[in-house]
């Protein structure tokens, strides 16, 4: 009955705060008391009691008492992180503050007028009544205040993290504790694994969901590649005024890395009992990702425990960056991967009781959490690509492209495997590591094949391409950008993975392909550089693909000799309007998909969606670097001409020959996804109408690299057919074997340099990743609905 009681109370607050006119003192403790005092409501009661019209009417009609009601929460939380909430009445106000707080901010946040709100001091609230802010913090904004508190209940003994105390009577004074003692859980720089505590975990998620609502201001600023304009929450909460900052980084990382959502293996285990812990895990790895946002600021010197390397240039001001990218221990790293793989996986557990395990449902904020790790923390990424744990990484990644290809609410999913993918392509050791057999054998709708983990990335590649939806074309270009990045040290592709790349290069050097959009002819120059790679530096080991570049030697053929008059140009495209799809509808060998797997569909009606802004050209996302002889990179100068294809150069004038199809030049440009739609389907017209023409067609086919490949025809296949005829042979595996102990050397031309393009960061890329991660945050945080419904600027939210 109680609990029915205090909603009513709670409600009848509200409505009293609703309709008074005049303005309510601060002084009022009777009055404010009722919000939290007396009341047990849940954060979903909160957002129940308390509508979002109601809020926006005394924001609009009565602006004081929605100021002194924040003021008045802000105040408690201040008090109850100076007193260390010693009762549980105490403990109760500093939870119903926070969620009152959770509720309010997103309508401050909304209205611009409101937005400096948190930022300015209130003069004089408060202060007679209560004299814990003395002159010293008076002069604090509101929103330090507010942020200082929350850190400060973080380690707040009893309330967030086991006490340490000696006996019944010794008390934990606040001012002077040493978190770095309080540390959440054994992992970076922390070796003890503090006793679970359900509590404990649940007030930290309830505190962590006020932080990632002050950080959300992000989300009603539109869109814009100025990465100077920092989010002040974040900034004041990540600079040394926090005096947590280190220990609450550490706690956070340390508590994402170390969930096992397994638990001790009991099927049925996450029906049994509530996991209190994945509900921190989510709130934590959220605020990790949101707090990671590099800002280029005056370097200076935190303090450093040992596990964080000290270095003579500080690095950013943030502090969250700086820590992350200064960890450099082997054991920290290796408790880091290995725990983000596992976390990676576990969706793709297989059981033969069906939903016997603990699906988790926040992958992507860990790929953003793995994809930031890798960018600000080199020696991280070299640590991954050291060993062959880096598959377990990739693997993972490869199932979800795989399973959001036909999803349209998953596009963002898509992008940040893909960018993942070509950060990793940079580096030889990846395509090394590709080379080890793939056994593992995750139920995907893939063909069965035998093989190694190169052969899987090219089928989930080549599954992408053709039977993905419209949305992904924008990443034809960098999917295949990853298969030349790696081509170079694929030792042997199966037969499966060959037949689907001369698949690919088939469908894509039709006429109509070719001559219907500006840029397609890139993939066409991407597969060959591939084909060339492997050719001149592997081809002891992959007859498989140089069987099938014999057997589809007229696709090769076909290429060199390109019609390139008008007449031709126009019947290639009429051919366009008869078969629009031709990619997808090609058949290419498909053969029976795994066991167990599950076709990729497209979303349900009615999911809701968020806008992402358009991803840079290649060209911009990327830069070549040429791998010297002693197996170093050196970076090759940009010039106008192209970084598409070795030695193209512009062919249409006034713009880059490498253009993405998702935006011409637009780094400083963003479209929402209803403008990209609109540009995609006049892509065509959008470069002043643009038409091919047979100079057009010249510039680019007098560049094709096919010397190497029609070489080795010329050599191989006159060899071929003469063995048929002599031996009367139709069977396969003969010929392999002919092939495999055949060689070309000397017959060849020189072998060209490697080139390998890498990502580089950029301002496109930032904002496109700002978009996603907010984008993702706002669908995930559905109970209660944070953000549900309120005037977010920063993308727009579509249901399919």
């Amino acid at each position: 009955m109680g609990s029915t009681d205090s909603k009513l109370n709670f409600r009848k607050a509200v409505i009293q705060l609703t309709t008074k006119t005049q303005p309510v003192e601060a002084t009022d403790d009777a009055f404010w008391d009722q919000f939290w005092a007396d009341t047990t409501t849940t954060v979903q009661d909160v957002f129940a009691l308390v509508p979002a019209a109601e809020i926006r009417a005394v924001r609009e009609e009565s602006p004081s008492n929605l100021a002194t009601l924040c003021y008045k929460a802000v105040e408690k939380l201040v008090q109850g992180a100076e007193s260390g909430c010693p009762t549980e009445r105490e403990k109760q106000v500093v939870l119903n503050c926070t969620r009152i707080l959770s509720r309010i901010l997103p309508y401050i946040f909304e209205d611009q007028d409101w937005r400096g709100f948190f930022w300015s001091t209130v003069p004089g609230a408060g202060r007679a009544g209560s004299d814990e802010l003395d002159d010293d913090d008076g002069a604090r904004p509101l929103a330090e205040s507010l942020l200082l508190a929350i850190a400060d209940l973080l380690f707040c003994p009893d309330f967030t993290v086991h006490s340490h105390r000696r006996g019944p009577d010794s008390v934990e004074n606040m001012q002077s504790i040493d978190s770095c003692e309080y540390i959440w859980e054994a992992g970076v720089g922390f070796a003890q694994s503090p006793p679970l505590n359900y509590i404990h975990d649940l007030n930290r998620a309830e505190l962590l969901r006020l932080l990632l609502t002050c950080f959300s201001e992000a989300m009603y600023l539109p869109s814009s590649t100025d990465n100077s304009v920092l989010n002040p929450w974040v900034t004041f909460f990540c600079s040394t005024e926090n005096r947590h900052a280190l220990p609450l980084f550490t706690s956070l990382l340390n508590v994402v890395c170390a969930y096992d959502p397994v638990g001790y293996g009991i099927p049925y285990n996450h029906l049994l009992f509530s996991d209190y812990r994945e509900q921190l895990v989510e709130q934590a790895v959220q605020i990790l990702i949101v707090t990671l946002e590099h800002d280029g600021g005056v370097p200076h010197r935190p303090p450093s425990p040992s596990s964080i390397e000290e270095q003579e240039t500080a690095g950013p001001e943030n502090l969250f960056v700086n820590y992350l990218s200064r960890i450099h221990r082997e054991e920290d790293f290796d408790f880091v991967l290995k725990g983000l793989a596992r976390l990676l996986t576990n969706p793709l557990t297989q059981t033969y009781l069906p939903n016997s395990t603990k699906k988790i449902q926040f992958h992507q904020e860990l790929l953003v959490l793995f994809w930031k790790l890798c960018d600000f923390n080199k020696k991280f990424l070299f640590f991954v690509l050291k060993s062959s744990d880096v598959l377990d990484i990739l693997v993972p990644i490869l199932f979800y492209l795989n399973d959001a290809r036909a999803d349209q609410s998953r596009v963002g999913l898509m992008h940040i495997g893909v960018f993942i993918l070509l950060l990793l392509s940079g580096e030889r050791n990846f395509g090394v590591r590709l080379n080890k057999p793939y056994s593992v054998h995750v139920p995907m709708d893939i063909p069965v094949f035998t093989g190694t983990h190169a052969d899987l990335l090219i089928v989930v590649f080549h599954k992408i391409i053709t039977t993905g939806h419209q949305r992904l074309q924008p990443l034809f270009d960098c999917l295949l950008t990853i298969v030349v990045n790696v081509s170079p040290y694929l030792k042997s592709l199966s037969m499966v993975a060959a037949n689907k790349l001369l698949h690919l290069l088939e469908a894509f050097s039709t006429t109509w392909f070719l001559f219907s959009v500006a840029q397609n002819h890139h993939l066409v120059f991407f597969l060959l550089e591939a084909f060339n790679n492997i050719i001149q530096y592997q081809f002891d080991g992959n007859c498989n693909l140089v069987y099938a570049i014999i057997r589809k030697r007229n696709v090769f053929h076909q290429l060199a000799n390109l019609p390139s008059d008008s007449a031709c140009i126009q019947k290639g495209l009429q051919r366009k309007r008869k078969t629009p799809d031709v990619i997808s509808r090609t058949s290419s060998q498909e053969t029976v998909s795994m066991e167990g797997s599950h076709p990729a569909v497209p979303a349900e009606p009615g999911t809701l969606k968020t806008s992402l802004v358009a991803i840079p050209a290649i060209d911009k996302l990327t830069e070549k670097s040429q791998v010297s002889e002693d197996g170093t990179m050196v970076s090759v100068q940009k010039t106008g001409a192209s970084q598409a294809a070795p030695s193209e150069q512009s062919a249409v004038a006034g713009t880059s020959d490498t253009e993405s199809n998702s935006g011409r030049d637009n780094e400083d440009v963003f479209y929402t996804e209803a403008e990209m739609e609109r540009r995609r389907f006049s892509i065509a017209s959008s470069t002043s109408s643009w038409a091919p023409t047979p100079e057009w067609v010249l510039s680019w086919k007098s560049k094709l690299p096919l010397q190497t490949i029609m070489r080795l025809l010329q050599v191989l296949v006159p060899q071929v057919e003469k063995i048929c005829i002599d031996k009367g042979l139709t069977d396969e595996s003969e010929i392999l074997k002919f092939l495999q102990h055949g060689t070309l050397v000397g017959l060849l031309p020189v072998p060209h340099p490697i080139l390998i393009r890498k990502y580089q960061a950029n301002a496109g890329t930032a904002m496109w990743f700002r978009t996603y991660m907010w984008g993702v945050v706002y669908l995930r945080n559905v109970d209660p609905p944070i953000w549900y419904d309120t005037d977010v600027r920063l993308f727009e939210i579509q249901k399919m």
